[in-house]
């Protein structure tokens, strides 16, 4: 990664809270690791035979005593065992993200490994490593694997997370492994999850003294991680792994005499639920990029045929034809978009969701498209060409393809419809991301499970789905202003999220209906502007159609301007589910986001985190009509407060100019 410190890695200090702590009896030990700046701490224990953990915040309980262990053929490794041994180590260093909502991350943890084994019959050992971040806890599983010995598989997990009372909590329920991961993160109390309950990551609730998000990280040779309640009816949370297809009744195919390592699973800790959003940790847990080179990852914003139609004027017949793909490269050009991204309908055979149409081929264009054609046209013009294709064709003809559309002159792929996690899915998204980085080809996942921190190892990963995004609006009433403000505090945590911002058909929800071509929101224009700040994604789509821009031009230029990427992000104020106001600096300037639901309020946000000197506000807020926007200019410096009016369903934007 560039920039990459140099770290240091030694033993704790005597100082730090990492203790043996002995038992009245030699059948019980515990370990208690604390984070670097001691506010978390994490206690692992052999008590009464069970493996466990369990997380306090300054003082005060999070996580009640858990079990730790995992399902394997051949039994469980979970209760009946005791702790071996243990060490431990610190490490504190420094990485830069190419792509994300921060420049500079510290990678700061107190790490403490302990090794269970069974005191009787195979005495078969399981090694936990638990590390402790200022913001959260993570831990993870390693069984050692045994020279000559026959693959172990997983069946599942014992990982529990119990709850010592009945937090208010939000979570995506998909009720079934295998899908898209679209769906509203809904409120819900604890003591109402339920057994058969599939809770997808993250899910977030409201401690006494602190919010905390439950989530995995560096998912690699395993199977995605999802929720469900406790079977004993007990408050808190029990993991549960996406089935292998071939084999339903396992998650995990070990191979003979290799280990088999967990992915993390984490949770994320902060004194409110909105101060979850500035943390990287979900990236940090992740290892670092194999790539040498990454000057060639240009993050940015694109022009989208799909979404809107396509409509467009001036073209005779708007479709998926050169004439039409060039109307959207020309607006991409006159609009500073870096980007045009043509989605389904390109090459021979093209479509299909759960299937793929026979004959498809990925390699070849329909004759109406040219491909080189319109490469050259858009690079005379400063703008780089994004393709579409189903993932299975992809898997089909990955090698080719990929040389192809570098050779073509392509940028990225948006590859969909994987709709799973299991092991296998997992391990075609590396082999996916691992060959697009070596053909210089960034990536969007679409149709994809939850972001699981893929950004620090594949930079060139710019964006993913498996969010319930405005797509829906042609289809369906769901995607509500209440929604669009509880995903930064529960989806947007794991990673960047291709939500299809951008609509300019703005509409009062009593209005609102759905429409495939030309689709309307039912949110105001001062909402549009806000998530191209709110929401992460490197990969900032530009949705609507170059007529409805035209035609209703107020904001454009705000959006054409805004990064998607950043060096500093600040949680100001909000609720999960009532409003948001995110603050993000690119360099020397600032630009402020602010949303709320179909309530509208105002807004303050005191400027302390601006630097020294003084700073031009370009502040757009909500008008009398949805489509309004008011547009006011003032100087302002550190000392300062900006009131933001938002209307129902509303938004507003600001763009902090430095005036050194």
């Amino acid at each position: 990664m560039r920039g990459f410190a140099a770290g240091r890695m030694a033993s704790l200090m005597a100082s730090t809270v990492l203790a043996l702590v002995a038992a009245d009896t030699a059948s019980a030990a515990q370990h208690v690791l604390a984070s670097p700046d001691g506010a978390l701490k994490v206690t692992v224990s052999d008590s009464d035979g069970q493996a466990r953990y369990a997380v306090a915040y300054k003082g005060r309980p999070l996580l009640a005593p858990s079990p730790l262990g995992l399902a394997v053929t051949g039994g469980s490794l979970s209760h009946g065992l005791k702790i071996a041994g243990a060490s431990q180590a610190a490490s504190d260093t420094t990485y830069e993200l190419v792509a994300g909502k921060a420049k500079t991350v510290r990678d700061h943890y107190n790490q403490l490994s302990v090794d269970f084994q069974e005191p009787g019959g195979q005495k078969r050992q399981l090694k936990v490593i638990v590390r402790a971040y200022d913001d959260g806890v993570a831990f993870r599983y390693v069984l050692p694997g045994q020279a000559g010995a026959e693959a172990v598989n997983v069946r599942n997990e014992e990982t529990r997370f119990d709850f010592p009372a009945d937090y208010r909590c939000w979570g995506l329920n998909l009720g079934k492994f295998g899908s898209s991961h679209e769906g509203e993160f809904d409120p819900v109390q604890a003591s109402k999850i339920r057994e058969h309950n599939l809770y997808d990551a993250p899910l977030v609730c409201q401690g006494a003294n602190a919010a905390f998000a439950v989530a995995e990280a560096d998912l690699k040779d395993y199977a995605g991680l999802y929720l469900t309640g406790r079977g004993d009816g007990g408050l808190g949370l029990q993991a549960k792994l996406s089935p292998r297809l071939d084999d339903g009744a396992i998650a995990v195919r070990g191979k003979p005499g290799a280990d088999i390592v967990s992915p993390w699973r984490v949770i994320m800790v902060a004194p409110t639920a909105g101060k979850l959003i500035e943390s990287n940790l979900v990236a940090t847990l992740n290892p670092p990029t194999a790539l040498a080179d990454t000057s060639w990852i240009k993050p940015g914003k694109a022009a989208w045929d799909w979404w809107n139609g396509p409509v467009v004027s001036g073209v005779p017949k708007a479709g998926m034809n050169d004439a039409t793909i060039k109307a959207y490269i020309d607006f991409a050009a006159a609009n500073g978009l870096e980007y045009m991204l043509i989605d389904d309908g390109w090459y021979k055979n093209s479509g299909g969701a759960g299937t793929v149409k026979p004959g498809a081929d990925i390699t070849r264009t329909i004759p109406e498209i040219d491909m080189p054609g319109l490469v050259a046209y858009a690079a005379q013009r400063k703008v780089g060409l994004w393709v579409w294709a189903h993932w299975k064709s992809m898997d089909a003809q990955m090698d080719e393809a990929l040389a192809l559309y570098e050779k073509w002159g392509l940028k990225g792929i948006k590859v969909d419809f994987m709709d799973r996690d299991d092991q296998q899915m997992v391990d075609y998204y590396h082999r996916l991301l691992t060959k697009a980085g070596e053909h210089h080809l960034m990536v969007d996942l679409h149709g994809a499970e939850h972001p699981t921190g893929l950004v620090r190892t594949y930079p060139h990963y710019l964006t993913q789905e498996g969010v319930l995004g405005a797509e829906y609006n042609k289809w369906s009433r769901r995607i509500t202003a209440t929604h669009n403000v509880t995903l930064p505090y529960t989806r947007m945590l794991l990673g960047p999220m291709d939500y299809t911002p951008g609509g300019f058909r703005n509409v009062a929800p009593a209005t609102f209906n759905p429409r495939n071509d030309l689709p309307f929101v039912q949110t105001t224009r001062g909402q549009a502007l806000a998530m191209y700040v709110v929401y992460d994604s490197p990969l900032g789509l530009v949705s609507d159609s170059p007529d409805t821009y035209r035609g209703s031009p107020a904001g454009l230029d705000f959006v054409s301007a805004a990064p998607t990427t950043w060096d500093e992000t600040r949680f100001i104020t909000g609720e999960v589910g009532q409003s948001i106001v995110l603050a993000r600096r690119k360099g020397a300037d600032w630009w402020i986001g602010a949303m709320t639901n179909e309530t509208g309020r105002t807004v303050t946000v005191p400027l302390t985190f601006l630097g020294a000197g003084t700073f031009s506000a370009d502040i757009r807020q909500d008008g009398a009509a949805p489509t309004d926007l008011v547009a006011t200019q003032r100087k302002v410096k550190a000392g300062d407060v900006l009131t933001l009016k938002l209307a129902p369903s509303g938004g507003a934007a600001v763009r902090l100019t430095s005036a050194r």
